[in-house]
This record gives C-alpha cells, sequence and structure tokens, in this order.
C-alpha cells in the first residue's frame, strides 16, 4: 500500500486548503482511513477517520473546520480545512486503519506527508 498526501501550502490565518490522498495497492473504502498532523516537536495526533460506511469523527481541535471524505472514483480521501490557524501549522498524513471497539489503529506504514503552514 502506498498514500500519497498533496495540496498542502502556505495560507493566511482564516483560510482554506483541501488535502488529498491517492492510495496506490488498495481501496480507500475497506478502510478506516484517517488523517493526522505532526507539528515541530510534537507527537504526530490524529485528527479525523472516515469508516467504510461513510461515518466520520474528528478530534475536537479540528471539529467544525475539518471535513474528511473519500471519492471513490478516484481511490482518494480528501480533508478540506477552513477557518484555519496559525497552530494548524504541521506535516499532514493520510493512513489506512482500523477500529477495535472505540479505539482506532492506525497502520504502521506512513506515507510521505504534506506541509501546512499558516500564517498569522
Amino acid at each position: 500500500v502506498q498514500l500519497q498526501a498533496s495540496g498542502g501550502g502556505l495560507v493566511q490565518a482564516g483560510g482554506s486548503l483541501r488535502l488529498s490522498c491517492v492510495a496506490s495497492g488498495t481501496t480507500v473504502s475497506s478502510y478506516a482511513m484517517s488523517w493526522h498532523r505532526q507539528a515541530p516537536g510534537k507527537q504526530r495526533e490524529l485528527l479525523a477517520t472516515i469508516r467504510s460506511g461513510g461515518r466520520t469523527e474528528y478530534v475536537d481541535s479540528v471539529k467544525g473546520r475539518f471535513t474528511i471524505s473519500i471519492d471513490n472514483a478516484k481511490n482518494t480521501v480528501c480533508l478540506q480545512m477552513d477557518s484555519l490557524k496559525p497552530d494548524d501549522t504541521a506535516v499532514y498524513y493520510c493512513n489506512t486503519g482500523e477500529y477495535r471497539g472505540i479505539y482506532y489503529y492506525p497502520s504502521r506504514s506512513w506515507g510521505q506527508g504534506t506541509q501546512v503552514t499558516v500564517s498569522s
């Protein structure tokens, strides 16, 4: 499985970006897909998940601002990010994974992320 994230860039606070992640070697709709980010000096954090049935979940820090979705025709998982803040500056990654009960377990294999920088 290979995952390639793209769509990052430099944006002013309050702006929007749309990240995409193309999967090869698998079908995104078969997994619970996720987006994560890692800011400098911090651990990687889970932001949002979307299950094969379409159910989505978000961490509180991005709820209401970020939207995760799947484009089955393009085998792509997307993250629409609105009302961006300087604290959203990080490298963003997508991943496959699974839910075991209420807990989400991402795959151990991480693809290349995409840098998002939000200026104040």
